[in-house]
């Protein structure tokens, strides 16, 4: 079982990390592994859509 509050989550409203999930869950992304990732959130989430992006074109 994973332990949230050991786990990173970035704020989309104040663009932000934080250490466990603080904010609301409507406005935070995560959990990542790290604050460095929880950083990166936006860039993480358009590599995954373009690699989804890239699956589903192959599947047709």
């Amino acid at each position: 079982m994973v332990d949230d509050k050991k786990k990173w989550y970035f704020n989309t409203r104040t663009e932000q990390a934080e250490l466990g999930p603080k904010s609301p869950i409507g406005e935070r992304m995560g959990p990542y592994d790290s604050e460095e990732d929880a950083l990166n959130a936006w860039k993480i989430v358009e590599e995954r859509n373009r690699k989804w992006e890239e699956q589903d074109r192959g599947w047709r």
